[in-house]
C-alpha cells in the first residue's frame, strides 16, 4: 500500500478531485499532474482539456474481449445500425452541440464529418473540452440531448463511415 492511501480510496474519487480543482483556483495554477503508483490524473484549467488516466486493472473486460471502444470507433451495432460506428463520451460531463446558445450546431444529422471535425463540447470540471469525430463518414442519428450529462464511454453520435 502506498503511503497516504487508505485501502479502496482511490485519487479518481470525485470528492478528491474536487478539492484539487478548489486548490488549483485558489492557487490559480492551469495545470495538475499528479502520479502515485500505477493511478496517474493530469487535470488543465482555461483552453486545455481534461485527463484522466485511470490504471489498466481498473478497465473491466471479460476475458479475451478487447477494451472498451475508443471514441469513433466501431461499437456493437444491432441490425437496424448495422454498419455504424459511434463517436463516444471520453469523459463524464455536460454534452452541449453547439459553441454557443446563439450559434448553429457543431454537427447535424446528414452531415459528413473527418476525423479532425469537431462534432461537441463536453465540459468536465468547468472545463469545455472541444471533441473530435476521429472518424469519417455521414452523420446519422445524434444520441444524445443538448446540456445532458453524459457517462465515459456513452455513445453520442451514430456514423455511416466512408465505403
Amino acid at each position: 500500500m502506498t503511503k497516504g492511501k487508505q485501502p479502496g480510496e482511490s485519487v479518481f474519487d470525485i470528492e478528491r478531485i474536487r478539492a484539487i480543482v478548489e486548490l488549483m483556483e485558489q492557487h490559480e495554477l492551469t495545470e495538475v499532474d499528479l502520479q502515485q503508483g500505477d493511478d496517474r490524473i493530469k487535470l488543465g484549467r482555461g483552453s486545455e482539456p481534461v485527463y484522466l488516466s485511470p490504471p489498466a486493472a481498473a478497465a473491466a473486460a471479460p476475458p479475451a474481449a478487447a477494451p472498451a471502444p475508443a471514441p469513433g470507433s466501431a461499437a456493437p451495432a444491432s441490425s437496424a445500425n448495422e454498419g455504424t460506428i459511434t463517436i463516444d463520451a471520453p469523459m463524464v460531463g455536460t454534452f452541449y452541440s453547439r459553441p454557443n446558445p446563439e450559434s448553429e450546431s457543431f454537427v447535424q444529422v446528414g452531415q459528413m464529418v473527418s476525423p479532425d471535425t469537431i462534432v461537441c463540447i463536453v465540459e468536465a470540471m468547468k472545463v469545455f473540452n472541444e471533441i473530435p469525430a476521429e472518424c469519417s463518414g455521414k452523420v446519422v442519428e445524434v444520441l444524445v440531448a443538448d446540456q445532458q450529462a453524459v457517462d465515459f464511454g456513452k455513445p453520442m453520435f451514430r456514423i455511416q463511415p466512408n465505403p
